[in-house]
């Protein structure tokens, strides 16, 4: 019968053992339900048993649970008070936390030191410091958290005092004392220290060699990284970051090759770094071969591709980011918004932001900022104020990017709206803000009112201003054809005026035919960008327009010899999320170009009917009137609106975006075409938005 009863003891002890890991490993795998299934079928459940599932509860973010089943418990012991302490601090309730520790019957130095760990990682190193030196006893583990308390404070002399004292120092201690003076540059104590050590491990080796590259002094890092006795993942990875994180790429991939593990945080690393030096193929070569991608591998590539000007690659790599069951990221979709920014994708865009919203960002306000320019440059004006009416925080970057979004599509009233509420709720206007507030009365020729908010940003609202202030109040005084002011605005700034200034001068005098002040702004550009052929061009056109085809000639022989090459002028329409390019003339034609050619054809002839007169001033070349008649109608923009025609459904807006300002004929001819057609018609081009509607255009022929 004792042998029975023995026996059944063993098997019971046995089941409560198996269940009380089949407990803990359920909470690890975050599978609760399952948890609590083993922990009530349980027949006899020890003190062991409810630690386990209470522990779990809490592991599992369930702090309140955890707290109903810890007052149910039969019994407790001091390892199951000091299970609900940490409990508490692992969930970040550190107040909860206190709450407990000062009413458990018995404390022992496991739970002081669960009590001052939960100071110290909320910040509050001052409670943790007043509580350790309350300890009644102290262990290494007690003294080397308070240590890393004040280090994380960035107090590093009262850590020292703190170490000097300290009864028994680990490897940790040491280690710890090493990285806090690392991180506050004081790399020579550092190294004495670490010289000092009497045993070191990887992880000492690895944070002095860290040190080391975060300030700077990636050769002499190197040195101690080749004398190392023991190198791991982590410190492979050290070594490699330092040389990505100052540009030195040839001697990262020596040593990337010569890693005997490639992790995917050193394969990302080195995705960043040829990636932030242009070496993009490079990138998506290591991109390729990582076996194991993170979605920190598909977002730092996805950025590389939007960084660089590859925003179709940006978009095919996040679409196959999804295919392949990878959830995006912040990081990611923040880049892939920025893609659809610059293409003006709006279907793109719209697919972001819901995932956005159901990811829960969309409250964040850099977010919010983002979405708004997205909306703005995909001229979707109406949806950019509605995600800044329902944001509940706005800060100055949030209102500057709406009052932006405002003046480029040349609503100077609303703009100047905007920036009215933004004072009177008391938000600071900064530089940026002035930019845009001036943009939008240059836009839409409020004159009087730009040059009464320039003349008080400094009285008034305290903003210096800076050049690029004086770049819009010269685009705004010579847009209104008063040339003489801008030159002389020009001639009194407190500094030198760079080329966005000069090139607004001689926007203005192409507008109003100053040939001899665009000859004056021309020199002055192409001193100042000798390679940039905006300045050339612009002096061109206007002696085109002037009928003085020797001095285009001239002109363009200039750029030759100077090996200067124009900018070809493109634009571009998303159709179901795919991009189509046009360029002008088609040198390569599209799929559909003979449809494109029937639809020309038919609006040439509904355009005539309607007075339609092309302007030959457009086309810079001395050639007849009938050769420029056909060579204003395969301008680029005029091919994507045939296009859009062709392709976007009669209710909606056609979108185009053109890489240039859009020509004069042109403007004209979308005029008449948004009309005869009955179509809106939204053009993003290189400065501003034009929206066509019934025959007139929002700029009110002012651009």
């Amino acid at each position: 019968m004792h042998f029975v009863l023995s026996h059944c003891r063993t098997y019971c002890s046995h089941v409560a053992i198996s269940a009380n890991c089949q407990i803990a490993r359920y909470g690890r795998l975050g599978q609760i339900d399952n948890a609590r299934e083993v922990f009530d079928r349980l027949r006899e459940k020890n003190i062991v048993s409810w630690n386990s599932i209470v522990a779990c509860y809490f592991q599992n973010n369930q702090p309140t649970e955890a707290r109903n089943l810890f007052d149910q418990m039969p019994e407790r012991s001091t390892v199951s008070w000091n299970g609900l302490i940490s409990g508490y601090v692992k969930n970040r309730m550190v107040n909860e936390a206190r709450y407990v520790f000062d009413r458990m019957p018995d404390r022992n130095v496991v739970s002081w030191t669960a009590m001052i760990r939960g100071y110290v990682e909320e910040g509050l190193v001052s409670e943790a410091e007043s509580l350790f030196w309350q300890m009644p006893e102290r262990n290494v583990v007690s003294w080397t958290v308070m240590l890393g308390g004040l280090i994380q404070e960035n107090q590093i002399d009262k850590a020292r005092g703190l170490f000097d004292i300290m009864p028994v120092k680990d490897v940790v201690a040491w280690t710890s004392m090493v990285g806090g003076y690392c991180q506050n540059g004081r790399l020579s104590e550092a190294r004495r220290l670490f010289d000092e050590m009497p045993d070191k491990n990887v992880i000492s080796w690895t944070t002095m060699i860290s040190g080391y590259v975060q300030n700077d002094c990636v050769d002499v890092a190197r040195k101690l990284f080749e004398v190392m006795p023991k190198k791991n993942e982590v410190s492979w990875t050290a070594m490699l970051m330092g040389y990505t994180q100052c540009g030195r790429m040839q001697e990262a991939m020596e040593l990337f090759n010569a890693m005997p593990y490639k992790s995917v945080v050193s394969c990302n690393a080195m995705i960043l770094g040829l990636g932030q030096m242009g070496e993009v193929s490079k990138a998506r070569m290591i991109f390729d071969q990582t076996s194991e991608k993170n979605d920190g591998s598909w977002s730092a590539m996805i950025k590389i591709y939007e960084r660089k000007g590859f925003e179709l690659e940006a978009l095919r790599l996040f679409s196959l980011m999804q295919t392949e069951g990878v959830r995006p990221n912040f990081p990611s979709l923040i880049s892939v918004l920025s893609v659809c920014s610059s293409l003006a994708s709006l279907d793109h865009g719209r697919q972001i932001h819901a995932q956005l919203v159901k990811a829960l960002f969309d409250t964040d306000v850099y977010v919010g900022s983002v979405l708004i320019t997205m909306y703005v440059k995909c001229g979707d004006l109406i949806k950019a104020k509605s995600v800044f009416d329902r944001s509940p925080t706005k800060d100055t970057v949030m209102w500057n990017s709406i009052i932006t979004g405002y003046a480029q599509h040349g609503l100077g009233e609303e703009a100047l709206e905007i920036f009215h509420k933004l004072c009177s709720v008391g938000i600071a206007a900064d530089d940026v803000t002035f930019i845009g507030v001036l943009s939008a009365c240059s836009y839409a020729g409020k004159i009087d009112e730009g040059l009464e908010i320039f003349e008080s940003m400094k009285s008034k609202y305290l903003v210096e201003p800076k050049t690029e202030h004086y770049a819009c109040m010269v685009d705004l005084l010579g847009r209104a054809g008063r040339l003489e002011e801008a030159m002389n605005l020009i001639n009194k700034m407190p500094m030198e005026a760079d080329a966005i200034i000069w090139g607004s001068l001689m926007g203005a005098c192409r507008t109003h035919l100053n040939l001899e002040m665009a000859e004056v702004a021309a020199k002055k550009l192409v001193n100042l960008e000798p390679n940039n052929s905006g300045s050339y061009i612009l002096l061109s056109n206007i002696y085109a327009s002037k009928g003085r085809w020797a001095a285009v000639a001239d002109v363009r022989k200039t750029m030759r010899s100077h090996n200067v090459k124009k900018s070809p002028g493109c634009s571009w329409i998303v159709i179901e999320n795919e991009m189509h390019m046009f360029s002008g003339g088609e040198s390569r034609p599209h799929p559909e170009h003979s449809l494109i050619m029937g639809m020309l054809e038919y609006l040439g002839g509904l355009l005539r009917e309607a007075g339609y007169n092309p302007d030959g001033s457009f086309v810079l070349h001395d050639v007849d009137e009938e050769e420029k008649v056909h060579s204003l109608g395969y301008h680029s923009e005029k091919l994507a609106v045939a296009y859009g025609l062709l392709k976007v459904p009669e209710k909606m807006a056609i979108r185009i975006m053109k890489n240039l300002r859009v020509c004069g004929d042109c403007h004209s001819a979308f005029k008449l075409i948004s009309q005869v057609m009955s179509r809106e018609i939204i053009l993003r081009d290189a400065n501003r938005f034009h929206h066509f509607k019934d025959g007139l255009c929002s700029c009110g022929d002012y651009w």
